[in-house]
């Protein structure tokens, strides 16, 4: 692990993301250019934004369901102006077992077209409807400009599709998705303040009515798609012949809704939060809140172990995420000083038979959030004081992100 001084933001807003990211043990690149591997604690991140989503999901009256990877390419070309728009980004399987295939197989792109061809048998009478269904997954769009989770070739995310008996009920589902699930989810857990809007004609999803979507401003100035909900219209209904029969009788279309977000939303919190001393993350989302880390002496090690245990107990106990870093070689204890920042952090307080807590808490006594890197500071057992706050880190975070954009329009505005 690299102890040279992170870039600055100001100075170089590309490298430091890149070295935040890989310092902070999140991901890294792969063999296979424009794809990642992410690493434990980055994956924990992505799992709780997994599930704070999928609750909201599933709230909302939506099921999980899952379809293949390959797409026959024929499947595909039935909606040409889906096929137009991710023509340049899609990976195609040629040959399997040793033999050329009879018709190439796209590996998901995204599912709108596998999914329709699916609803054309499933769908037969109004009373079919709604269909309102999720599937969390991998996706592949080759990638040109790869940046670890903001742009790469192979991506997780969540991508729901439904289907509706009226273009009302199908716009409000879009809507709901957008502001209920996403926006939810994207401002009170991860405390990223996003504006909703709707895209131009030329930025809409391919084969989309409309398309709308969450945008957040980063800490260099620039706007990160955070999630997108479109409304589909019929076209796709039409372009698979799905059809049912309505209240008075005759054939219809339903109408369509499709919906996603991804790991893009884990490069968001970096860029929303990190500063030049690392990785800073909201207590709702962080895998860890409290890292115990006992520091022993032979003599007295069960002693601090089971101090140290005590605590957690009682942290776990109140809902805290906690952990006990008790491996055997004390100097690889503790998170790395790249997701806590930088710099002696001072004890405030006595700690039970010598343990030491780092938190990702604020520190009411100093200007200092501290909400990624916190003081260490001692928790009493019987009065652990990281439930308390982590309401006021979360809100820290969230106001010292509003400041710093504030700031940053300030500096645009005078630029211009």
């Amino acid at each position: 692990m690299s102890t040279n001084a992170l870039p600055a933001q100001s100075g170089d807003f590309p490298a430091w993301y890149g070295e935040v990211v890989r310092r902070a043990g999140l991901a890294e690149n792969s063999p296979v250019r424009g794809a990642m591997v992410i690493k434990p604690y980055g994956y924990a991140i992505w799992e709780t934004i997994q599930r704070e989503l999928d609750d909201r999901i599933k709230a909302t009256g939506h099921e999980n369901l899952y379809f293949p990877l390959l797409v026959p390419t024929s499947v595909l070309a039935r909606e040409g102006k889906l096929v137009e728009g991710f023509a340049p980004e899609v990976a195609l399987v040629t040959e399997a077992g040793g033999k050329q295939l009879e018709e190439p197989l796209a590996v998901r792109p995204t599912s709108e077209a596998l999914i329709w061809s699916t609803y054309a048998r499933w769908v037969q009478s109004y009373r079919d409807l709604p269909l309102l269904y999720n599937q969390w997954a991998n996706c592949v769009r080759w990638e040109l400009r790869p940046r670890l989770f903001l742009r790469t070739s192979e991506f997780l995310w969540q991508e729901g599709h439904t289907a509706h008996e009226t273009e009302k009920e199908a716009l409000a589902e879009a809507l709901t998705i957008l502001h209920d699930v996403y926006a939810d989810t994207i401002e009170n857990v991860l405390a990223i303040p996003v504006l909703r809007g709707r895209k131009s004609e030329s930025e809409r999803f391919p084969g989309a009515v409309d398309t709308y979507t969450l945008e957040a401003l980063m800490r260099d100035g620039k706007a990160l798609q955070a999630a997108t909900s479109h409304y589909l219209g019929q076209g796709f209904a039409r372009a698979f012949d799905v059809r049912f029969t309505g209240r008075d009788g005759n054939e219809q279309f339903p109408y369509a809704t499709s919906w996603g977000a991804t790991t893009r939303l884990v490069g968001g919190l970096v860029m929303t939060h990190g500063d030049d001393r690392g990785l800073r993350l909201p207590p709702r989302v962080a895998p860890q809140q409290v890292v115990i880390v006992p520091i022993v002496r032979e003599d007295e090690e069960a002693d601090v172990l089971q101090a140290a245990a005590t605590v957690a107990d009682e942290l776990r106990a109140a809902g805290v995420r906690v952990r006990v870093d008790d491996r055997p070689d004390p100097g690889s204890r503790g998170p790395p000083a790249q997701r806590l920042g930088f710099g002696a952090l001072p004890t405030r307080e006595p700690v039970p038979a010598g343990a030491a807590v780092r938190r990702h808490l604020p520190d009411p006594a100093s200007d200092d959030d501290g909400c990624a890197a916190g003081p260490t500071a001692g928790v009493r057992p019987g009065a652990p004081s990281a439930p308390r706050r982590r309401p006021q880190c979360q809100e820290a975070l969230a106001r010292g992100y509003c400041g710093a954009i504030d700031a940053q329009r300030g500096t645009l505005a005078r630029r211009s």
